[in-house]
């Protein structure tokens, strides 16, 4: 522990890197929106875009207006808070993504579970679970087979798969870039001799991953947010 050790209040790396990333989302979005004006400058016009981003392309793309707008402040904060946390593993200093630690990934997918849940009751509160455990159309005899089907994928997997998509792809892409650096010290500074000219290689490729480690960091943002919507629609869906 590094903060408030023996105390309810104690706090690790990891936690530190958490807050400083949440801290950045607000300093972030109470500049871009304090003081809003007709005709934006940069900054107010930089935070519009990534809002608009969220509410263009995965609220109302996938729930129309009306239910995009409902569920517009959950996939925002889950976008945005995913991106910054995710970004943390590429700056220097922090070099660690916040969510490749297996506490935030889950409280997402419950979020996203909970979301799912709440849309289908609400929208069909006295069909949702039977319809999504007994399909309408499907043969009574196949509803053996189909029921357990539908309880596993629909009720169990969703949230795990979140999870574990979420936090493998940060820690994969952590170890990589551990991997390369760690190469290039090794070779510039232990190995020496001509074992230095590898140092170059390994660098690049540290850099390399670096900018595929930031396209994975938003990639994975989007997709949670994307299917966090798509579960939201199937349990809004008629057929429910």
């Amino acid at each position: 522990m590094l903060l408030f050790a023996g105390t309810p209040f104690a706090m690790n790396r990891i936690m530190i890197i958490r807050i400083i990333a949440l801290l950045a989302i607000v300093l972030i979005f109470w500049l871009g929106t304090r003081k809003m004006k007709i005709v934006p400058g940069r900054f107010q016009s930089l935070v519009e875009m990534g809002l608009d981003f969220v509410r263009v392309n995965i609220a109302e793309d996938l729930l129309g207006k009306k239910d995009g707008r409902r569920f517009l402040p959950i996939l925002t904060t889950m976008f945005f808070m995913i991106l910054f946390f995710n970004l943390t593993g590429i700056i220097p200093v922090l070099n660690i993504a916040g969510t490749s630690v297996i506490g935030v990934p889950i409280v997402l997918a419950a979020v996203s579970y909970i979301c799912f849940i709440y849309a289908g009751v609400r929208k069909h509160p006295a069909a949702f679970f039977r319809n999504a455990l007994f399909p309408p159309g499907v043969p009574w005899f196949l509803y053996i087979i189909v029921a357990p089907i539908e309880l596993v994928s629909t009720f169990i997997l969703r949230p795990i798969t979140l999870t574990l998509r979420l936090l493998m792809n940060m820690v994969v892409g952590h170890l990589l870039l551990v991997l390369f650096f760690s190469a290039t010290s090794f070779f510039l500074f232990t190995a020496g001799g001509w074992w230095s000219l590898l140092s170059i290689g390994s660098l690049a490729f540290g850099f390399v991953f670096t900018l595929f480690e930031i396209l994975v960091a938003v990639l994975q943002a989007y997709v949670f947010a994307l299917l966090t919507g798509v579960y939201i629609q199937l349990a809004l869906a008629d057929e429910h």
